[in-house]
């Protein structure tokens, strides 16, 4: 697929290829972006692709919202087998398991399923009319799609207990004071300008070493330090680092 070239706009996620990433639009403004299952389809469909050949994702929603949820309608029509398939989970832990970084720009709603899609993001950039949290309870059932255990290492246990327990909804300034998104901006716009900024810094990295550097990241606790001695290892062999760092020297003697 071209640069620049994107799915169909009827589309639950209209994709467009950029230079130095992807842009995934949650793309259903007349349901608050609220996700079906055409909608996590697609998601695996991206994230097949991004496994394949692995880039930088950037996500937002359409229409003055990132996703207001899961689809009630179809929810509502789920029973205890279709809960233990895990549709949005398995679909999030492979958004959250992708090579590159993720980064979520949020507006609006980022509710329920939407804001569990943002959880699994590595960086999180948010506006000022950001409503997010997991008003599951409310519904009759529990925030099951990542919140319980992604959500206490983003904002804290005592802060995690509030949202999912007493369903409280922070706003954008809330959510950037609890560190849930690292920045706040006015409106989408600058938001997605500041994603893309990102974009364009990690671009310039080695894709090696962000590779390397993610999985180190994402690895549990008792994987420490032997993963990272591991990467590191392999890394220092990389005629990347070799190049990149003869370059650095050259530069500072010039200097």
């Amino acid at each position: 697929m071209s640069e620049n070239h994107a799915t169909e706009t009827h589309s639950p996620l209209r994709v467009e290829h950029r230079e130095t990433h992807i842009h995934a639009t949650l793309n259903r403004p007349e349901k608050r972006n609220a996700m079906d299952l055409a909608a996590i389809d697609a998601l695996h469909e991206l994230c097949t692709e991004l496994e394949r050949t692995p880039q930088t994702l950037i996500f937002s929603g359409a229409g003055g919202n990132f996703a207001a949820g899961a689809d009630i309608a179809q929810l509502r029509d789920r029973r205890g087998p279709d809960a233990l398939t895990g549709i949005n989970t398995h679909a999030f832990m492979r958004v959250a398991a992708l090579p590159m970084p993720v980064i979520a720009v949020l507006d609006g709603y980022a509710l329920g399923g939407g804001a569990e899609l943002a959880y699994a993001a590595d960086i999180r950039l948010g506006t000022t009319g950001l409503r997010i949290g997991n008003p599951e309870t409310n519904l009759g059932i529990l925030a099951g799609a990542g919140a319980t255990w992604r959500l206490p290492e983003l904002v804290g246990a005592p802060l995690t207990a509030e949202m999912l327990l007493a369903g409280r909804i922070l706003t954008g300034p809330e959510a950037f004071t609890a560190g849930l998104i690292t920045h706040l901006h006015d409106s989408l716009e600058e938001a997605l300008s500041r994603a893309e900024q990102i974009a364009a810094r990690i671009a310039a990295l080695d894709p090696q070493a962000t590779r390397a550097t993610k999985r180190v990241l994402r690895a549990p606790r008792e994987a420490h330090p032997a993963i990272d001695f591991a990467e590191q290892a392999t890394l220092f062999e990389s005629p990347e680092k070799l190049r990149r760092m003869t370059e650095f020297l050259e530069r500072t003697h010039q200097q």
